[in-house]
């Protein structure tokens, strides 16, 4: 692809794995869009299992990096939040709560409610982590991300979600965050994770969605109605971390309780 000096001025920076992309560096097509995007048959033969070692040392990366960062929650929430509304807020309470508690803060380390999360550990002087992911449009790493990564592929970077975390907190966002969201739902329904609490900050907000679910996706025999039970909704960041916190132990198969 062929780009002029003007064109090249105009393209915004970005990160590329560990790689930092400017002007006609950062128009190269993304490493999720080019494995996940469909070629020439047959092209793959010659590319895709050469990447599985570029996808293998994300992984070995992601585990080495957060494997002695101790007990760790996970704060999803909107990269669109604006500095100084309720939902920003609420997100550094709940950063700070969970640094008083002990407890390291997972983040995408993007702006909005992410940033906020980041912020609130850091003024609780607790663990602030930031897991990056190259975008289209570059976001960085937040200022107040301690430990972060960056990652190229989505699917390396939700698995260090889930695996160094033993809850997610979940403040309003978007598509990303929904995404977040009813993934850890299956993983916990399936029981690929247990004792793994998923509460949602804001009632008001996540209210429709709730009531859409038990009034279509239960109605309609798509899901049960138990399967509400996988997350809680709650008003107080406080309460918020009390919960993701202090999980009772997980049922087993035989419908007995677990220790944790």
């Amino acid at each position: 692809m062929s780009i002029n000096a003007d064109s090249a001025r105009n393209i915004q920076p970005r990160r590329k794995g560990p790689l930092e992309l400017r002007r006609k560096q950062a128009a190269v097509e993304m490493s999720d869009q080019h494995l996940l995007d469909t070629k020439g048959p047959g092209q793959f033969v010659h590319t895709d299992p050469w990447r599985v070692l570029r996808i293998q040392s994300e992984f070995v990366e992601g585990f080495g990096a957060l494997a002695d960062i101790g007990k760790a929650v996970s704060v999803f929430g909107s990269a669109r939040t604006k500095p100084g509304s309720p939902y920003y807020e609420m997100g550094v309470e709940v950063g700070r709560k969970l640094a008083e508690a002990g407890v390291a803060v997972i983040t995408g380390g993007g702006p909005g409610s992410m940033e906020a999360a980041n912020r609130g550990t850091v003024e609780g002087n607790g663990v602030s982590v930031g897991l990056g992911i190259e975008l289209p449009f570059e976001q960085g790493l937040n200022q107040w991300v301690d430990l972060g990564i960056n990652f190229r592929y989505f699917f390396a970077r939700k698995t260090m979600f889930v695996k160094y975390a033993q809850g997610f907190i979940v403040l309003p966002g978007g598509l990303g965050t929904l995404d977040e969201l009813f993934e850890a739902m299956v993983l916990v329904q399936t029981r690929k994770v247990t004792s793994f609490p998923i509460v949602l900050l804001g009632v008001d907000f996540w209210g429709p969605m709730i009531d859409w679910i038990r009034g279509t996706l239960v109605a309609e025999g798509m899901v049960s109605e138990k399967d509400l039970d996988l997350i809680q909704v709650v008003d107080d960041p406080a309460e918020a971390v009390d919960r993701v916190l202090h999980v009772p132990p997980a049922p087993s198969l035989n419908g007995e309780q677990r220790p944790e």
